[in-house]
Formats: C-alpha cells, structure tokens, sequence
C-alpha cells in the first residue's frame, strides 16, 4: 500500500530506537527488529546492558549501536535523536518506548511520594519525552513510520497496592491514544502494549530495589512462572499489531478479557478487584 497505507510493515527493515534495551522487553524487541532486517539502537540506563544487547545482534549479522539514554532527562532523549539520525543517515522509522520499572505492595497514602516520583519519571515522563521529541521527527519525514508505547494490563486493570505503577501506565495508555488520533492519516502509527505478565527481570530489580514488597515480589514471581509469556513472544506480536494498523496490543487472552469486563462494567469491575485481593494477600 501507499505511504499512508495501513498494510505497510513498519516493522520490517525499520530503522528503529529502542530505550530500556538492555534487557527483557527491549532487548526482545531489538532481536527481533534485527531479525526482521532492520539497524537497531540500544539504548539503555545502563549503557553495559544495552552493549551486550548490541553485541549479540551484532554477532549474529546484524546491525545494532549502544546509546546511554535516562529517559527522565528530556536532554538526554535528544541527544539520542540526534546520535541515532546521525547512525541512520536520517529519521527513524520506528520508535519503542519501552524503559521502565516496576513497583507495588502499599497502598495510597502509605506509597512513599519518593516512590511515586521515581516512578512515574520513568514509566510515564519517558514515553512522554520519547514522544515528545520523536512524534515531530517521524512526522515530518513524511513516510511510513510507526512509534511503540510499553504500557501494561495495569493501565486499566487498577489492581489495589499498585496505585503509582498503574497510574505510570494508564498515563501511557492515554498518551498512545491522543498521538494516534493526533497522527491519523501522516503514515505513523501508534501502537500501546498492554501485557499482562511477562517473562522478564522487571519483579525481581523492582524487589531489590524495595519499589516492590516482598509479599507482591513473591506473588507475581509465581504469576510470572504460570501464566507469563516470554518477551520475545509479546515483542513478535507487538510488532505485528503495527504492521496491522493496530492501536491496541494486548498480547494474553486475560488481558483482553479484563479490557473487555472493565469498559463495559466498570464499578463491577473495581469492587470484585478489591474483593479478589483482600481473599488472596
């Protein structure tokens, strides 16, 4: 299809940025983007875990380069930008805003302010900046082009004790659905990622850096085991659902069924959440 077509594979040969590579999510996303040959940025807090990401694309024959990027620092996110279009040769075709943490186990009122700036600097100020600074670049290189938003199930899930987390996600949800409306029809799309449980190491940096109680830290390292997918699974779904025109990427059947009950019965919804966790913590 044409440049504003939906059927574009964006995610095919892309260009692509990706913060918070250095591991899980973003690392599954690099791997698979190179896979698909495309020239991936790694782009991490921790410059080491976005090498070593780099270095097996690498090896393997494809095309990847190491950034440190904070994404809290809107500055640092431009000087990505301008390091990445400099490796590229130009724009990106595709942007992830993936880097993020995890956090729960108190409740409103006892959740530290600490805690919850911490949070919310990273989960929802760096898809903001991200956005901020890549949405006009992909616009105005007037071709097919796509941007990736890592929220989470808990952006509509309001699972209790998780209060700063789902409020981090629920704000990426609602930035990826105002950009799509506002980029309709420019060729770039948006997609948010919603998954449930993933496979990763997001519980147990969160445990060690107390942002997680060790009573949640527990009960989701069990959920992770059971019903979790791997990255690499909801990185390949995710990167479909763009090329599909998708808006929406809700990777487990959980996750769309709870999006389904929630939007259509929505106090029901909230009270046998909060009744469902009293019975089980």
């Amino acid at each position: 299809m044409g440049i504003f077509g939906l059927g574009t594979k964006r995610s095919h040969r892309a260009d692509a940025v990706i913060t918070g590579a250095g591991s899980g999510i973003g690392a599954a996303f690099a791997v698979e983007l190179a896979r698909r040959g495309g020239r991936v940025v790694c782009s991490d807090i921790d410059e080491g875990a976005a090498r070593k990401t780099a270095d097996a694309i690498g090896a393997d024959g494809g095309q990847a380069l190491a950034l440190r990027c904070d994404v809290t620092r809107v500055e640092e996110v431009y000087r990505l930008a301008d390091e990445a279009q400099s490796w590229f040769g130009g724009p990106p075709t595709l942007v992830i805003n993936n880097a993020g943490v995890g956090a729960g186990g108190t409740t409103v009122g006892d959740t530290a302010l600490a805690d919850w700036t911490r949070v919310l600097n990273i989960n929802l100020w760096g898809p903001i900046h991200g956005c901020h600074v890549f949405a006009p670049i992909l616009r105005e290189a007037a071709r097919p082009a796509g941007i990736i938003n890592v929220a989470s199930a808990a952006a509509f899930g309001a699972a209790p004790g998780m209060a700063a987390y789902n409020v981090s996600k629920a704000g990426t949800l609602s930035l990826s659905e105002t950009l799509a409306a506002e980029l309709a029809g420019s060729g770039v799309n948006v997609t948010v990622l919603c998954p449930t449980f993933v496979k990763t190491n997001i519980v147990q940096n969160g445990a060690e850096s107390g942002a997680i109680s060790l009573k949640s830290s527990q009960l989701a390292d069990q959920l992770m085991r059971w019903i979790g997918f791997p990255a690499e699974r909801v990185a390949r779904m995710c990167l479909d659902t763009l090329d599909r025109g998708g808006l929406y990427c809700m990777p487990q059947p959980e996750a769309r069924i709870g999006w389904g009950i929630k939007r259509f019965t929505p106090t029901a919804y909230t009270r046998t959440a909060g009744f469902v966790t009293r019975v089980t913590t």
